[in-house]
């Protein structure tokens, strides 16, 4: 197995609602390991997620935690610096369309200077993505 990079998500409590969201949108297997199963039930931050996957039937992983109870002392604090990348065909329209209920669209899903389509949206757990789809033929 070869090296991968993926995106890991850290929430402020909520990452479960959100990998539960990400399951329904792009399908897949979802594990949810709580800091409980992680071997700490009497913490009262017991029931937050230590360590959520997502792995999708196309390949994608995506990862999450909530900060609370993590053992590093980080405070949450959402950025812009990051998104998260979708790239594919056609049928990533529908996961766009899915992603953007309840968050806002900061680019319209629509024809790119690169001769793809393309949009950008911040969900509703305030995470941006980015999504590419290509229209060239190789």
């Amino acid at each position: 197995m070869g090296s991968r990079l993926n995106p890991y998500i850290r929430y402020n409590g909520n990452a479960r609602q959100a990998m539960e969201f990400y399951r329904e949108v792009l399908g897949g297997k979802l594990e949810i390991g709580t800091i409980a199963d992680f071997g700490s039930p009497g913490s009262p931050n017991a029931d937050k997620v230590m360590h959520a996957q997502l792995d999708t039937p196309h390949g994608y992983m995506l990862m999450a935690c909530d900060v609370d109870g993590q053992v590093e002392d980080v405070p949450h604090s959402p950025g812009n610096n990051v998104a998260v990348y979708l790239g594919g065909d056609g049928e990533l329209r529908g996961c766009f369309e899915k992603l953007s209920v309840g968050g806002a669209v900061t680019m319209p899903l629509e024809k790119q200077v690169w001769g793809d389509e393309a949009g950008a949206l911040v969900d509703k757990f305030g995470i941006t993505w980015m999504v590419n789809i290509s229209l060239r033929r190789t």
